[in-house]
């Protein structure tokens, strides 16, 4: 008998070795190296589906039906997606374990099934009578909504073949396993060879295919990064511990813009869009504080309202802390060098603590004008008028540069309240003027300064 070909697959990247090794060349990770059998059987596509190629056609022939996109009904999935999903497109929904990967996928599937679509969720985790549970309690329940609990990529393959669903939705990808290979599910191999047949069949029949994915302890998505790379659009779950407030970020999307996010609240009848986040973010904001600023962020085409909370307070540490929630680390400690040495402060035994309240990341040079005044604030101990919004970015000679779309982010402030805005001088010019709000242009940091305090 011939013997059993084994290889080494790094379960971190994919990269392939004869033998094992203890880190991986490729991604610099240790211990990732697990060995697999390859079945003889692999390569053919016996037990599969055969995709015939298809013949080349000039572009001028094709029906492009790629930007078409399709509302699912869920407005802040929409925004997400750019508009909808796309016929023929693969969506990977990550993030962590409990924070409504599931559950934000029924409340899809159960929408575009009363909109008529037709639509088979295949659960390699949970059975049929959990899943119908949990369709109750969301008041997901449609006639065109199919599931089916399944594993094998072929069975799976068979059952697509024979009944053509136009939605079809994978919880999750990493359960899947086809008998071409000999390695467990979950492993690269599997994921990849599992996700690359779904997304042929996918391409070929028009169908928009959904994937669930684990996250590993790192934050990554569990799998070969190959797997991002294969699908159309890649969405996380964000959510702070303890929190309801739970945040849908695109990292890819081939068919819209990668910056928008939907915001939703977990709730015991499923997630809740948030229609004014803006109010969220600011509802537990403490008036007259030292250290609270509020800044105007742009997160794709929506403008957010944010409260900066900045803590400033004497180290006993031979290196003082700087600490950031939601911020980059980076920034503030371009910003504390900019305060000590065109302000003059003293931070240098100071230590220094920067959160974005209400559990979102953003990395927008526009909040850097916020964080510079609220680390003063904080440090002076004197507090920015609550009705004041800070928008603008801070160079390095303490310049403050201009930010874009600063009129939506203007409109935003006065419809919330806000009463008075400092924005970048260069900014001003053709700014729309708004009833009760005024508009305070400045050049640099200090001149910001003084008009604060």
């Amino acid at each position: 008998m011939s013997r059993a070909k084994t290889i080494y697959t790094c379960q971190n990247c994919g990269a392939q070795a004869p033998k094992w090794l203890g880190k991986c060349p490729d991604c610099n990770q240790w211990n990732t190296y697990a060995e697999e059998i390859v079945s003889q059987a692999a390569g053919k596509q016996s037990g599969l589906i055969d995709f015939a190629s298809l013949p080349p056609k000039p572009i001028t022939e094709i029906d492009a039906k790629e930007g078409l996109h399709i509302p699912v009904g869920m407005g802040e999935l929409d925004r997400v997606l750019g508009g909808g999903y796309v016929p023929g497109s693969t969506v990977l929904i990550g993030g962590e374990p409990g924070i409504g990967k599931s559950t934000l996928l029924l409340q899809t599937l159960s929408r575009l099934a009363q909109s008529g679509k037709k639509v088979l969720y295949v659960s390699g985790e949970e059975s049929a009578a959990q899943i119908k549970m949990r369709g109750e309690r969301l008041g997901a329940a449609s006639a065109n909504l199919w599931v089916v609990t399944e594993n094998s990529l072929e069975r799976i393959l068979e059952i697509l073949k024979k009944d053509s669903p136009q939605i079809l939705a994978i919880d999750s990808i990493q359960t899947l396993y086809t008998g071409q290979l000999s390695s467990a599910p979950g492993t690269v191999s599997q994921v990849r060879e599992s996700t690359g047949h779904l997304i042929t069949w996918a391409k070929r029949q028009g169908t928009t295919c959904f994937f669930v994915g684990h996250v590993t302890k790192e934050g990554s998505l569990a799998g070969p990064k190959v797997l991002e790379h294969m699908v159309d659009c890649v969405l996380y779950f964000e959510s702070d511990p303890g929190q309801t407030l739970r945040i849908l970020r695109a990292c890819k999307n081939r068919y819209g813009a990668t910056h928008e996010l939907g915001i939703f609240e977990m709730t015991g009848q499923g997630l809740k869009e948030i229609e004014n986040p803006s109010n969220i973010f600011l509802g537990e904001r403490n008036q007259k504080n030292p250290g609270s600023v509020v800044t105007a962020s742009l997160e794709g085409t929506r403008p957010l309202l944010l409260e900066i909370q900045t803590l400033v307070t004497h180290s006993g540490l031979a290196n003082p802390r700087r600490t950031c929630i939601g911020a980059d680390n980076s920034r503030v400690a371009l910003l504390v060098a900019v305060l000590e040495k065109i302000v003059g402060l003293q931070l240098y035994d100071q230590d220094i603590f920067v959160n974005i309240a209400g559990g979102i990341k953003t990395e927008e040079p526009a909040l850097d004008l916020g964080m510079a005044v609220g680390i003063f604030s904080s440090f002076r101990n004197l507090a920015v008028d609550p009705k004041t919004v800070l928008i603008g970015e801070v160079g390095l000679t303490g310049e403050v540069r201009p930010v874009q779309r600063i009129d939506m982010r203007l409109q935003e402030a006065a419809k919330l309240g806000m009463a008075r805005a400092l924005i970048p001088s260069r900014n001003t010019p053709g700014t729309k003027e708004l009833k009760n709000f005024q508009i305070t242009p400045v050049k640099n940091i200090e001149e910001c300064l003084h008009q604060l305090f």
